[in-house]
């Protein structure tokens, strides 16, 4: 229940229905219709992503993570049933989406049996009309038996939400500098070699098995990346 309604406090906040600080536990019970323990757990939930901040005896503030000319990637964000790592109202252009097995080096990868089938994504992604990413993803099968072409087209992850009732319980995530490939300059229509940042992650749903692994090259200009950090020997 309470990840259900850390997904709403999300929503609220994105949508600008809480702009400057969250309303009182007590607001908030009443909104939600649920206990204190509950909204106790879904504020923690919503601040580990890096949403807000805890002033003592003031109650919870909006992080503001925009920058002036910047586009924020927030890395904070996956702490839920989906992933709200990239801005919101991207739209994809699907390249590939089939299903395969995978390889030794795929496998090993993906820390999964050769052979084992997933689905292949291959997709790159728009936002305010320029090209954002270039993303590639695996999921397998035995975790995602199906995937849709609409989830595809659209949230990848608010499918498999609804669908399965899984999200992403912990991350590993590799940043780096890459430098493009022939086939994913060709893809976006960029330069061979040019250098861009690229994001490595494997996503873990609650029993600790692999959800999917995606390697995102961006390309949009002028990309900051947001990260929050909780001390907790100060809480």
């Amino acid at each position: 229940m309470y990840r259900e309604i850390a997904t709403k406090l999300v929503a609220a906040i994105q949508n600008g229905e809480f702009k400057v600080k969250l309303p009182t536990e007590a607001q908030l019970m009443e909104r939600y219709q649920v206990s204190r323990n509950t909204i106790r757990k879904a504020i923690d939930l919503v601040y580990q992503q890096g949403l807000l901040r805890r002033v003592q005896g003031s109650g919870y503030y909006i992080t503001s993570i925009q920058l002036e000319h910047k586009t924020v990637v927030n890395l904070s964000a996956r702490s839920m049933f989906t992933s709200n790592l990239h801005p919101r109202n991207l739209v994809s252009k699907v390249l590939t989406f089939d299903t395969i097995k995978g390889d030794t080096d795929l496998s090993r990868q993906l820390g999964i049996p050769v052979d084992e089938e997933m689905y292949r994504v291959v997709r790159l992604r728009y936002w305010h009309d320029q090209l954002y990413c270039l993303e590639k993803a695996y999921y397998p099968r035995s975790v995602v038996p199906y995937l849709s072409t609409e989830a595809v087209n659209s949230s990848i992850w608010d499918f498999i939400h609804d669908a399965y009732g899984i999200g992403i319980a912990n991350s590993d995530d590799y940043l780096s500098l890459t430098n493009l490939s022939a086939e994913e300059a060709l893809l976006m229509g960029l330069d061979h070699g040019a250098t861009y940042l690229a994001l490595d992650s494997s996503n873990y749903y609650k029993n600790n098995g692999l959800l999917d692994f995606s390697h995102t090259v961006f390309v949009y200009p002028d990309l900051a990346l947001y990260f929050h950090t909780t001390n907790l020997a100060n809480n």
